[in-house]
């Protein structure tokens, strides 16, 4: 009997000695990529000795986390966009979780009402005129791009991508959807060419003379601008950025964020929460800046020398949970208009 006895203790020690190694490790789904994220997390490891592992993908892991069920391995949830975001959320994936860091470091309008997700990174849609064929100050506002005097002058991606379709929903919640509809079809109406290609992709038009004007996420002006291929750093030379909707008493420029949360079942909330906390610490917050040219969402830290250059922006303070809840409408004004 002693003998079972001490065999019982020695598995049940080997047991807690497991669960004592996989607490410091946990298991991430990012839909942003490895080179985007492997410097935040080394960071974290180096400070607080958990291991981190990264499943990545574009698409598909929302599903694959619901279809794991209590067996998913998953601890964090990383991804791009309130819509993508949203997606956990609405098919209740993410856990509610207590953390006074993070309500202290993350603005109310940019983290969950129930605090299931929180935002990391923000990114203003913003847009960019060739400096030598439109006069910096006839585009104030993102209205303006629905002016006739543009007709045949704007590129854009296609309005159904997540980063339009939230601009769309920020015109809705500004003017509701009769106007926001007229603004949709006016921008279509003004479009040079039919709406294809990435953010790059509409840079790149305004170099080659097929448009003027063009609406894209700020951080792409400092991929091109720090870009390996000289042909990119090229596109930009003649390029101006314009933050809309600064005039006082305007809204301010639309944002959206990258963001996330601790999945539903994690066997390792605690280290998953000490991920989050890290993610909104100045180390990791100066960051963003450094190597996503994003802005901090910690109001306590000022964003990287090089988005400074930009120009200081105000942003629309629309509680980002509202670009979710708007989506559905902004896609079926977006295909009304053929945008």
């Amino acid at each position: 009997m002693k003998i079972i006895f001490y065999k019982l203790l020695a598995i049940i020690f080997i047991f807690i000695h497991i669960e004592k190694l996989f607490a410091n490790e946990i298991n991430i789904y990012s839909h942003r990529q490895p080179f985007l994220i492997n410097p935040f997390l080394e960071l974290f490891t180096e400070e607080t000795g958990i291991k981190t592992n990264v499943i990545y993908s574009k698409k598909g892991l929302a599903q694959r986390l619901k279809s794991e069920g209590e067996n998913s391995p998953a601890d964090v949830i990383l991804t791009v966009d309130i819509a993508r975001l949203y997606i956990y959320d609405d098919q209740k994936l993410l856990s509610s979780i207590k953390s006074k860091k993070l309500e202290k470091n993350i603005p109310k309008h940019l983290r969950s009402p129930d605090n299931t997700w929180f935002s990391f990174s923000k990114r203003s849609r913003i847009i960019v005129i060739d400096k030598n064929r439109v006069n910096a100050n006839s585009i104030k506002r993102i209205e303006d791009l629905a002016n006739p005097e543009w007709k045949g002058r704007i590129c854009s991606r296609p309005g159904s991508h997540v980063y339009n379709r939230a601009l769309m929903t920020s015109i809705i919640a500004a003017h509701g959807e009769v106007e926001a509809e007229k603004w949709a079809q006016g921008l279509v109406d003004n479009l040079a060419r039919r709406p294809q290609g990435n953010d790059r992709a509409q840079v790149k038009a305004i170099y080659e003379g097929e448009c003027d004007i063009a609406i894209i996420n700020n951080y792409y002006f400092g991929k091109l601008k720090f870009s390996e291929d000289p042909k990119q750093r090229e596109w930009i030379k003649n390029l101006l950025l314009i933050f809309p909707n600064q005039d006082n008493g305007d809204r301010g420029a639309h944002i959206n964020i990258s963001g996330g949360g601790v999945a539903k079942f994690s066997k390792n909330k605690e280290s998953a929460i000490a991920l989050l906390e890290f993610l909104t610490s100045p180390k990791a917050q100066k960051l963003y800046g450094e190597i996503n040219f994003e802005y901090p969402v910690n109001p306590n830290i000022s964003p990287s020398t090089e988005l400074i250059s930009w120009g200081e922006f105000r942003e629309d303070k629309l509680p980002i949970i509202k670009i979710a809840e708007l989506a559905p409408l902004a896609q079926k004004i977006i295909d009304r208009v053929g945008w």
